[in-house]
């Protein structure tokens, strides 16, 4: 089958993966409430086409924190690739760099972040965790300025791991002989151990993980290095302004998928609030949260954002045809994107703007 949307990865990777895996990758937090409303909210959008506009060139080429970007639609951190594919994140990256696009790698990524940036031709950006063991959190930033990755990500949404009944249900555990293979090897011991009605992952993590961090923390994290600093889940007005007081460069607007807390707003809705407590022209704005086309990455930049991100659906592609996946998925979302400009009479991403789109309320 010659996929023609998004979808039709997520049905090719179904049939390659184990109940289990795919269940780690498409389960959400308790009733997954929060999974089900970001995609809700793409179908309240309704587009506004304008006519009569020269359309015979669209452009969705963009430029990110210095990097020229040949699309907005980028790769979401999201852990372990080698779960479903052997090759990991190292064909994510090749995938990414044949679409143009950015690729943030995540820190619970099993291939080692040297790996991933010698076969990247597009940029990458690390995402953190703010770990409990301060040292191996700075030496995880040198070595990512050391292999050429241009910005840090820090995830600010996640002192504790979601509770995936899912997971929960099937006591996942990370398979032996794949691994967060960048951090110390004594940090995976838990992750391996599989329990009935545990998570080995959530032990994992609040073994990890440092719950205590504060944003008068992210001085220290900023003087590690000049890398720019990224934050990762963003959902509030009142968050996006201290971001931009304590120096992030941008913000990614996230629910982290639906995963961490179940009840939380989808990320849609969350947008236009962040965009107009910041200025995107001053504190550039990313979004992630139930992309699954063309059409609803152009719904999130008519909102303000400056790039879209895919996690799932990478996972689907890479899972279906390694790195020629990724690069299919991130390619279906472009020219979907490049499509729907046309049919708005948008020829460029400056002219997608809020007055290309209506956003009904939920409920009508």
């Amino acid at each position: 089958m010659t996929p023609l949307r998004i979808e039709d990865y997520r049905d090719l990777a179904q049939r390659q993966l184990d109940d289990r895996t795919w269940d780690f990758v498409e389960g959400g937090a308790e009733d997954e409430r929060t999974v089900d409303a970001n995609r809700r909210a793409f179908a309240r959008v309704t587009l506004r086409p304008r006519v009569l506009v020269d359309v015979s060139a669209c452009d969705t080429g963009t430029e990110l924190l210095g990097a020229r970007l040949a699309t907005p639609v980028g790769v979401a951190p999201t852990a372990y690739h080698r779960l479903v594919h052997p090759d990991g994140e190292v064909a994510t990256a090749r995938g990414a760099g044949s679409a143009g696009a950015l690729y943030m790698v995540s820190v619970f990524a099993s291939r080692t972040l040297e790996d991933i940036a010698a076969e990247a031709t597009g940029p990458l950006w690390l995402q953190l965790y703010w770990l409990r063991r301060r040292e191996v959190l700075a030496g995880l930033v040198d070595r990512a300025a050391e292999a050429g990755y241009r910005a840090v990500v820090l995830t600010v949404d996640a002192p504790q791991l979601g509770r995936r009944h899912r997971d929960a249900r099937n006591g996942f555990a990370i398979p032996a002989g794949i691994s967060a293979v960048n951090l110390d090897p004594a940090l995976m011991a838990s992750a391996h151990r599989s329990d009935a009605g545990r998570s080995a992952l959530a032990v994992h993590t609040a073994e990890a993980v440092d719950p205590s961090v504060t944003w008068a923390d992210l001085a220290w994290l900023r003087g590690r290095s000049e890398l720019p600093l990224v934050l990762k889940g963003i959902l509030t007005a009142e968050d996006a302004v201290l971001a931009v007081e304590h120096g992030a460069d941008a913000i990614v607007v996230s629910n982290h998928g639906g995963r961490q807390l179940d009840g939380a707003p989808a990320s849609l809705d969350a947008l236009a609030e962040v965009v107009d407590a910041v200025g995107a022209a001053a504190c550039p704005v990313l979004f992630d949260g139930g992309v699954r086309s063309g059409a609803d990455a152009f719904a999130a930049l008519a909102l303000g954002a400056r790039a879209v991100l895919l996690g799932r659906p990478v996972l689907w592609g890479l899972a279906a045809d390694g790195a020629a996946g990724v690069a299919g998925v991130l390619g279906l979302a472009t020219e979907e994107l490049a499509h729907i400009m046309a049919l708005t009479g948008r020829p460029a991403l400056s002219a997608v703007d809020q007055s290309a789109i209506a956003l009904a309320r939920e409920g009508r």
